[in-house]
């Protein structure tokens, strides 16, 4: 499938409601279109007394514990935008308005096979605009400890991942992908968040995991997947660190051309190596691929 050399937006607006995995709180979501070059903005339509838009950029990222959360100025946030992020990165939204009325975007079923599906009802327009890749020039490289997290030059978009627990239902796992819209559809988009049943309560004392629930979650105890319909695929759980990842570099503020290679990273470290690519200007180049067609004419 040949990458998009335009940028699009949604065609018409998308709806959709639901639980925030950590808040529990119930928010309705409304994707609308905008104008070419102006990225993906979230606004807080229930913040009235501030500046309540927040631009889904790196520099924006505020915290990353078991997900990615975007601030502005002034202090108005908005928590897990990685799984819309990714479906708006590998379908080619380059330009939307995400008005949300609460402070954390639906986890719907925690995957992105639903966001997708709304994204499809609600279509996507051309716009005049070329789009705008982020071509990795030099390998750039964050670790923390025996986790890694890289981008290399390849002529493509790739995504490689490794994760180790020491719990049997997950083990060891591995998948590299060449990544485009397809791949995402058929080999991503449905592998679900997960997390561990010890955990649970120590979280929603923080304040986390107060909606989350089977219906949302691939659920561990031990070395077992509690949920009765089992996994959606025998490595789902790499596979939706994959997903993450994507919606986690789509903060750069363009597709990527290059190769991500992860080793038990998570959002901190994903975001640590947007901030390091963003911090090296010499490896990496903005490129749009008008001129490759016209060069094929």
């Amino acid at each position: 499938m040949a990458a998009p050399a335009f940028q699009h937006t949604v065609r018409s607006p998308a709806l959709f409601a639901g639980v925030g995995v950590h808040t529990g709180a119930y928010t309705r979501v409304s994707v609308r279109p905008a104008a070419s070059n102006s990225g993906i903005l979230f606004v807080r339509t229930d913040v009235t007394d501030r500046d309540n838009v927040v631009p889904a950029d790196g520099e924006s990222v505020c915290k990353t514990q078991l997900g990615t959360v975007i601030g502005n100025a002034a202090g108005v946030t908005v928590a897990t935008i990685e799984h819309l992020m990714a479906a708006f990165a590998m379908l080619g939204v380059d330009n939307a308005v995400v008005e949300v009325d609460g402070p954390e975007m639906p986890i719907m079923d925690g995957s992105a096979a639903p966001f997708i599906r709304i994204l499809d009802r609600a279509g996507l327009r051309p716009q005049q605009a070329a789009r705008a890749y982020i071509e990795i020039l030099d390998t750039v490289e964050v670790v923390e400890g025996d986790k890694r997290a890289t981008v290399i030059p390849a002529d493509g978009f790739e995504v490689a991942f490794e994760i180790v627990f020491e719990s049997a239902a997950i083990g060891r796992q591995s998948v590299d992908l060449e990544m485009d819209e397809r791949a995402f559809r058929e080999e991503l988009a449905d592998c679900r968040t997960f997390g561990f049943l010890r955990e649970v309560e120590a979280l929603r004392a923080i304040g986390l995991a107060r909606g989350g629930s089977m219906d949302n979650c691939v659920v561990v105890d031990g070395d077992r997947v509690l949920n009765p319909e089992g996994l959606r695929r025998p490595d789902e759980f790499v596979r939706h660190k994959a997903l993450d990842a994507i919606g986690d570099l789509y903060t750069l503020g363009g597709p990527l051309l290059g190769r991500f290679e992860g080793v038990c990273a998570g959002h901190s470290l994903n975001n640590a190596l947007v901030r390091a690519l963003r911090a090296q200007p010499d490896a990496w180049r903005v490129r749009t691929l008008v001129e490759d067609l016209r060069q094929a004419v």
